[in-house]
């Protein structure tokens, strides 16, 4: 349960797919989520090795994550809210690379999985097999909820495109709120 409640609450893959859809539609959205999944499987596979190979003293060291996070994160609001009021479609942050950036760069998500990992399967087995089951399981939280935000974006997409400045500028605040809150976190 606590690994849905943390995978489709507001954050910044959320929030950014939820922008690309109302944005852009559901296409060009979908393409920038296939980096929101390579990136989270990318994450969370490494994390499992990680985890395998030297355990939960590697935690430290995932921290500086946060701020490489938070400064992209930044990046991207500033972006969006640089270009709100700009024709539907046109938005240059809604891309494959952004998404598994956004991805690698996911401070929450990276500590959520080592998480996992270190609280459900480190006590019960060190296998690696093991870990990979659960990186597999947290599919599910991560891309799974950027999925469904992204398709109640693509519904909002008629809204954006009657409030297109109003939108971009929420949205660009949210993302920042989001970089704010992992900083202070």
């Amino acid at each position: 349960m606590a690994i849905l409640l943390v995978g489709y609450t507001p954050g910044p893959a959320n929030l950014f797919s939820l922008h690309c859809a109302m944005r852009n539609g559901v296409r060009k959205a979908f393409a920038m989520w296939l980096g929101l999944l390579a990136g989270f499987t990318i994450a969370a596979v490494t994390a499992a090795l990680i985890t395998h190979w030297i355990g939960t003293m590697m935690g430290r060291y995932v921290v500086i994550l946060k701020y490489i996070g938070c400064a992209y994160i930044f990046y991207l609001a500033w972006q969006i809210f640089r270009s709100s009021g700009t024709a539907a479609g046109t938005d240059k942050t809604c891309t494959f690379l952004s998404g598994i950036i956004v991805q690698l760069t996911n401070a929450k998500i990276i500590l959520f999985d080592l998480m996992a990992y270190t609280t459900f399967v480190l006590p019960y087995s060190t296998r690696l097999t093991d870990l990979l089951v659960v990186a597999v399981l947290l599919e599910i939280a991560g891309p799974g909820a950027n999925l469904v935000y992204l398709l109640a974006g693509s519904k909002l997409h008629s809204l954006f495109t009657a409030h297109p400045r109003f939108l971009d500028r929420t949205m660009a605040l949210l993302l920042a709120a989001c970089a704010v809150y992992i900083l202070l976190a």
